[in-house]
Protein backbone atom coordinates (compact mmCIF):
# COMPACT_ATOMS: atom_id res chain seq x y z
CA UNK A 1 0.00 0.00 0.00
CA UNK A 2 1.44 3.39 -1.02
CA UNK A 3 2.04 6.00 1.67
CA UNK A 4 -0.03 9.17 1.68
CA UNK A 5 1.41 12.53 2.74
CA UNK A 6 -0.54 13.91 5.71
CA UNK A 7 -0.27 17.65 6.30
CA UNK A 8 -1.30 19.73 9.29
CA UNK A 9 -4.86 21.01 8.90
CA UNK A 10 -4.00 24.71 8.85
CA UNK A 11 -7.05 25.65 6.77
CA UNK A 12 -9.30 25.10 9.75
CA UNK A 13 -7.82 28.25 11.30
CA UNK A 14 -9.03 30.27 8.31
CA UNK A 15 -12.69 29.55 9.08
CA UNK A 16 -14.72 32.27 10.81
CA UNK A 17 -14.60 31.76 14.58
CA UNK A 18 -18.08 30.16 15.00
CA UNK A 19 -17.46 27.75 12.10
CA UNK A 20 -13.99 26.88 13.40
CA UNK A 21 -15.30 26.24 16.91
CA UNK A 22 -18.18 24.08 15.60
CA UNK A 23 -15.88 21.97 13.41
CA UNK A 24 -13.30 21.48 16.18
CA UNK A 25 -16.05 20.46 18.60
CA UNK A 26 -17.45 17.93 16.11
CA UNK A 27 -13.99 16.44 15.53
CA UNK A 28 -13.47 16.21 19.31
CA UNK A 29 -16.78 14.37 19.66
CA UNK A 30 -15.71 11.86 17.01
CA UNK A 31 -12.38 11.34 18.77
CA UNK A 32 -14.22 10.65 22.03
CA UNK A 33 -16.09 7.89 20.17
CA UNK A 34 -12.69 6.33 19.25
CA UNK A 35 -12.81 7.71 15.71
CA UNK A 36 -9.31 9.03 14.99
CA UNK A 37 -9.41 8.66 11.19
CA UNK A 38 -12.22 9.72 8.88
CA UNK A 39 -12.16 8.82 5.18
CA UNK A 40 -14.65 10.44 2.81
CA UNK A 41 -15.16 9.33 -0.81
CA UNK A 42 -16.63 11.95 -3.15
CA UNK A 43 -18.46 10.71 -6.26
CA UNK A 44 -20.72 12.21 -8.91
CA UNK A 45 -20.87 13.55 -12.44
CA UNK A 46 -18.30 16.00 -13.72
CA UNK A 47 -18.82 19.71 -13.17
CA UNK A 48 -21.15 19.37 -10.18
CA UNK A 49 -18.72 20.89 -7.65
CA UNK A 50 -16.96 17.91 -6.07
CA UNK A 51 -13.53 19.56 -6.00
CA UNK A 52 -14.84 22.94 -4.86
CA UNK A 53 -16.72 21.27 -1.99
CA UNK A 54 -13.52 19.55 -0.86
CA UNK A 55 -11.67 22.88 -0.93
CA UNK A 56 -14.44 24.43 1.18
CA UNK A 57 -14.34 21.62 3.76
CA UNK A 58 -10.56 21.75 4.09
CA UNK A 59 -10.45 25.56 4.08
CA UNK A 60 -7.62 25.53 1.52
CA UNK A 61 -7.31 25.29 -2.25
CA UNK A 62 -6.11 21.69 -2.12
CA UNK A 63 -7.70 20.56 -5.40
CA UNK A 64 -7.34 22.53 -8.61
CA UNK A 65 -10.59 24.00 -9.90
CA UNK A 66 -10.65 25.64 -13.32
CA UNK A 67 -13.40 27.17 -15.41
CA UNK A 68 -11.77 25.49 -18.41
CA UNK A 69 -11.52 22.03 -16.83
CA UNK A 70 -14.60 20.65 -15.11
CA UNK A 71 -13.01 17.25 -14.50
CA UNK A 72 -10.44 16.04 -12.00
CA UNK A 73 -8.32 13.92 -14.40
CA UNK A 74 -7.52 11.25 -11.80
CA UNK A 75 -8.40 10.42 -8.19
CA UNK A 76 -6.68 12.55 -5.55
CA UNK A 77 -6.61 11.99 -1.80
CA UNK A 78 -6.19 15.01 0.45
CA UNK A 79 -5.10 14.17 4.01
CA UNK A 80 -5.09 16.62 6.91
CA UNK A 81 -4.40 16.10 10.60
CA UNK A 82 -5.29 18.04 13.71
CA UNK A 83 -3.82 16.64 16.88
CA UNK A 84 -4.36 12.88 16.75
CA UNK A 85 -7.24 13.12 14.26
CA UNK A 86 -6.75 12.53 10.50
CA UNK A 87 -9.18 13.47 7.75
CA UNK A 88 -8.87 11.88 4.29
CA UNK A 89 -11.02 13.14 1.41
CA UNK A 90 -10.84 11.48 -2.00
CA UNK A 91 -11.71 13.56 -5.05
CA UNK A 92 -12.59 11.62 -8.18
CA UNK A 93 -13.18 12.15 -11.90
CA UNK A 94 -16.74 12.49 -13.14
CA UNK A 95 -18.43 9.13 -13.66
CA UNK A 96 -19.90 10.01 -17.08
CA UNK A 97 -18.05 10.03 -20.39
CA UNK A 98 -19.72 10.76 -23.74
CA UNK A 99 -23.16 10.48 -22.16
CA UNK A 100 -22.60 7.08 -20.55
CA UNK A 101 -21.38 5.82 -17.18
CA UNK A 102 -17.68 5.00 -17.49
CA UNK A 103 -16.71 1.65 -15.99
CA UNK A 104 -13.11 2.57 -16.74
CA UNK A 105 -13.34 5.58 -14.41
CA UNK A 106 -14.86 3.40 -11.68
CA UNK A 107 -12.06 0.85 -12.13
CA UNK A 108 -9.50 3.66 -11.88
CA UNK A 109 -11.08 4.87 -8.64
CA UNK A 110 -11.08 1.37 -7.14
CA UNK A 111 -7.48 0.80 -8.22
CA UNK A 112 -6.53 4.08 -6.50
CA UNK A 113 -8.31 2.97 -3.31
CA UNK A 114 -6.39 -0.30 -3.45
CA UNK A 115 -3.08 1.57 -3.62
CA UNK A 116 -3.71 3.96 -0.74
CA UNK A 117 -6.44 2.45 1.45
CA UNK A 118 -6.15 -1.34 1.25
CA UNK A 119 -7.67 -2.92 4.42
CA UNK A 120 -8.93 0.55 5.49
CA UNK A 121 -12.54 1.72 5.41
CA UNK A 122 -14.57 4.29 3.52
CA UNK A 123 -16.51 5.95 6.32
CA UNK A 124 -18.69 8.34 4.32
CA UNK A 125 -19.79 8.71 0.70
CA UNK A 126 -20.60 12.21 -0.54
CA UNK A 127 -22.73 11.77 -3.65
CA UNK A 128 -22.65 15.21 -5.25
CA UNK A 129 -25.12 16.76 -7.68
CA UNK A 130 -26.46 20.26 -8.28
CA UNK A 131 -29.52 21.77 -6.65
CA UNK A 132 -30.18 23.79 -9.82
CA UNK A 133 -30.36 20.70 -12.05
CA UNK A 134 -34.09 20.53 -12.61
CA UNK A 135 -34.32 17.08 -14.17
CA UNK A 136 -33.53 13.56 -13.01
CA UNK A 137 -33.23 11.11 -15.91
CA UNK A 138 -32.20 7.54 -16.62
CA UNK A 139 -28.51 8.49 -16.66
CA UNK A 140 -28.75 9.49 -12.99
CA UNK A 141 -30.25 6.10 -12.21
CA UNK A 142 -27.46 4.38 -14.16
CA UNK A 143 -24.83 6.28 -12.14
CA UNK A 144 -26.40 5.13 -8.87
CA UNK A 145 -26.62 1.57 -10.19
CA UNK A 146 -22.95 1.61 -11.22
CA UNK A 147 -21.85 2.91 -7.79
CA UNK A 148 -23.94 0.19 -6.13
CA UNK A 149 -22.47 -2.55 -8.31
CA UNK A 150 -18.93 -1.29 -7.62
CA UNK A 151 -19.15 -0.69 -3.87
CA UNK A 152 -22.17 -2.70 -2.76
CA UNK A 153 -25.61 -1.60 -1.63
CA UNK A 154 -24.12 -0.92 1.83
CA UNK A 155 -22.35 2.18 0.50
CA UNK A 156 -25.71 3.98 0.65
CA UNK A 157 -25.93 3.27 4.40
CA UNK A 158 -22.93 5.61 4.73
CA UNK A 159 -24.01 8.18 2.15
CA UNK A 160 -24.91 11.86 2.11
CA UNK A 161 -26.45 13.44 -0.98
CA UNK A 162 -24.78 16.83 -1.41
CA UNK A 163 -26.51 19.45 -3.58
CA UNK A 164 -24.24 22.28 -4.71
CA UNK A 165 -25.11 25.67 -6.27
CA UNK A 166 -27.56 26.17 -3.43
CA UNK A 167 -27.62 29.97 -3.76
CA UNK A 168 -30.51 30.18 -6.20
CA UNK A 169 -33.91 31.70 -6.74
CA UNK A 170 -36.44 28.89 -7.26
CA UNK A 171 -38.55 28.87 -10.45
CA UNK A 172 -42.33 28.65 -10.79
CA UNK A 173 -43.05 30.84 -7.77
CA UNK A 174 -41.91 28.06 -5.42
CA UNK A 175 -40.45 28.89 -2.05
CA UNK A 176 -36.85 27.83 -1.45
CA UNK A 177 -38.00 25.10 0.95
CA UNK A 178 -40.55 23.77 -1.57
CA UNK A 179 -38.02 23.66 -4.39
CA UNK A 180 -35.43 21.96 -2.17
CA UNK A 181 -38.00 19.36 -1.08
CA UNK A 182 -39.05 18.60 -4.69
CA UNK A 183 -35.47 18.36 -5.96
CA UNK A 184 -34.39 16.20 -3.00
CA UNK A 185 -37.30 13.81 -3.36
CA UNK A 186 -36.80 13.33 -7.11
CA UNK A 187 -33.10 12.56 -6.59
CA UNK A 188 -33.74 10.29 -3.59
CA UNK A 189 -36.30 8.35 -5.65
CA UNK A 190 -33.59 7.91 -8.27
CA UNK A 191 -31.16 6.61 -5.60
CA UNK A 192 -33.74 4.19 -4.21
CA UNK A 193 -34.50 2.78 -7.66
CA UNK A 194 -30.91 2.74 -8.96
CA UNK A 195 -29.57 1.07 -5.80
CA UNK A 196 -32.65 -1.18 -5.50
CA UNK A 197 -33.10 -0.24 -1.87
CA UNK A 198 -35.94 -2.04 -0.16
CA UNK A 199 -38.61 -0.24 1.82
CA UNK A 200 -36.94 -1.55 4.98
CA UNK A 201 -33.56 -0.17 3.82
CA UNK A 202 -35.10 3.24 3.23
CA UNK A 203 -36.84 3.29 6.61
CA UNK A 204 -33.84 2.06 8.60
CA UNK A 205 -31.17 4.06 6.79
CA UNK A 206 -32.39 7.53 5.85
CA UNK A 207 -29.96 9.20 3.45
CA UNK A 208 -29.56 12.85 4.47
CA UNK A 209 -29.37 15.67 1.94
CA UNK A 210 -26.99 18.58 2.56
CA UNK A 211 -26.87 21.92 0.73
CA UNK A 212 -23.61 23.56 -0.36
CA UNK A 213 -22.67 26.88 -1.98
CA UNK A 214 -18.96 27.12 -2.84
CA UNK A 215 -18.94 30.31 -4.91
CA UNK A 216 -17.79 33.69 -3.73
CA UNK A 217 -21.35 35.01 -4.11
CA UNK A 218 -22.54 32.87 -1.20
CA UNK A 219 -24.31 35.00 1.40
CA UNK A 220 -22.66 35.45 4.79
CA UNK A 221 -24.00 36.16 8.25
CA UNK A 222 -22.74 38.72 10.75
CA UNK A 223 -19.95 36.31 11.76
CA UNK A 224 -18.71 36.07 8.16
CA UNK A 225 -19.89 32.44 7.88
CA UNK A 226 -21.13 31.21 4.49
CA UNK A 227 -24.86 30.66 4.83
CA UNK A 228 -27.64 29.11 2.78
CA UNK A 229 -30.69 31.15 1.70
CA UNK A 230 -32.48 29.66 4.73
CA UNK A 231 -29.80 31.18 7.00
CA UNK A 232 -27.92 27.98 7.97
CA UNK A 233 -24.09 28.11 8.02
CA UNK A 234 -23.49 25.27 5.61
CA UNK A 235 -19.91 24.14 6.41
CA UNK A 236 -20.54 23.21 10.08
CA UNK A 237 -23.92 21.78 9.02
CA UNK A 238 -22.24 19.49 6.47
CA UNK A 239 -19.53 18.42 8.96
CA UNK A 240 -22.21 17.65 11.54
CA UNK A 241 -24.08 15.51 8.99
CA UNK A 242 -20.82 13.67 8.20
CA UNK A 243 -20.31 13.06 11.92
CA UNK A 244 -23.83 11.63 12.26
CA UNK A 245 -23.23 9.24 9.35
CA UNK A 246 -19.93 8.07 10.86
CA UNK A 247 -21.71 7.27 14.14
CA UNK A 248 -24.93 5.82 12.66
CA UNK A 249 -24.07 2.27 13.70
CA UNK A 250 -23.51 0.98 10.17
CA UNK A 251 -20.12 -0.46 9.21
CA UNK A 252 -17.86 1.43 6.85
CA UNK A 253 -16.98 -0.06 3.46
CA UNK A 254 -13.78 -2.10 3.73
CA UNK A 255 -11.32 -1.68 0.87
CA UNK A 256 -10.21 -5.22 0.07
CA UNK A 257 -9.32 -7.34 -2.95
CA UNK A 258 -12.95 -8.26 -3.59
CA UNK A 259 -13.94 -4.58 -3.73
CA UNK A 260 -11.05 -3.73 -6.04
CA UNK A 261 -11.53 -6.63 -8.47
CA UNK A 262 -15.31 -7.00 -8.19
CA UNK A 263 -17.19 -10.31 -7.99
CA UNK A 264 -15.30 -13.15 -9.70
CA UNK A 265 -16.86 -13.99 -13.04
CA UNK A 266 -16.54 -17.72 -12.32
CA UNK A 267 -18.28 -17.27 -8.98
CA UNK A 268 -21.12 -15.42 -10.68
CA UNK A 269 -21.49 -18.31 -13.15
CA UNK A 270 -21.60 -20.87 -10.38
CA UNK A 271 -24.71 -19.23 -8.99
CA UNK A 272 -26.64 -20.22 -12.11
CA UNK A 273 -25.51 -23.86 -12.24
CA UNK A 274 -28.38 -25.21 -10.05
CA UNK A 275 -30.91 -23.31 -12.18
CA UNK A 276 -29.39 -24.63 -15.41
CA UNK A 277 -29.39 -28.22 -14.12
CA UNK A 278 -33.00 -27.90 -12.96
CA UNK A 279 -34.01 -26.49 -16.34
CA UNK A 280 -32.24 -29.33 -18.18
CA UNK A 281 -33.89 -31.96 -15.98
CA UNK A 282 -37.41 -30.58 -16.31
CA UNK A 283 -37.39 -29.53 -19.96
CA UNK A 284 -34.77 -31.80 -21.59
CA UNK A 285 -34.02 -34.97 -19.65
CA UNK A 286 -37.55 -35.53 -18.29
CA UNK A 287 -39.23 -35.31 -21.75
CA UNK A 288 -36.59 -37.63 -23.21
CA UNK A 289 -37.13 -40.17 -20.42
CA UNK A 290 -40.89 -39.93 -20.93
CA UNK A 291 -40.50 -40.45 -24.69
CA UNK A 292 -38.24 -43.50 -24.20
CA UNK A 293 -40.71 -44.97 -21.73
CA UNK A 294 -43.61 -44.50 -24.15
CA UNK A 295 -41.63 -46.04 -27.03
CA UNK A 296 -40.71 -49.03 -24.86
CA UNK A 297 -44.35 -49.51 -23.87
CA UNK A 298 -45.45 -49.45 -27.51
CA UNK A 299 -42.79 -51.99 -28.52
CA UNK A 300 -43.75 -54.33 -25.68
CA UNK A 301 -47.42 -54.26 -26.72
CA UNK A 302 -48.52 -57.35 -28.86
CA UNK A 303 -49.15 -56.54 -32.52
CA UNK A 304 -52.64 -58.18 -32.40
CA UNK A 305 -53.75 -56.20 -29.37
Amino acid sequence: MAAQLVREWVGIEEFPAPTRESVIELLADLFKQNVDTLTILVLGKGGVGKSSTINSIIGERVVTVSAFQSETPRPVMVSRSRGDFTLNIIDTPGLVEAGYVSNQVLDTIKSFLGRFLMTKTIDVLLYVDRLDAYRVDNLDKQIVKAITESFGKEIWHKAIVVLTHAQLSPPDALTYEEFFAKRSESLMKCVRQGARLSKKDVQNNVIPVALVENSGRCNKNEHDEKILPIGTPWIPNLIQTVSEIVLNGQKGIIVDQRLIEGPNANDRGKLFIPLILAFEYLFVIKPIQRGIKNDAAREAKPLWA
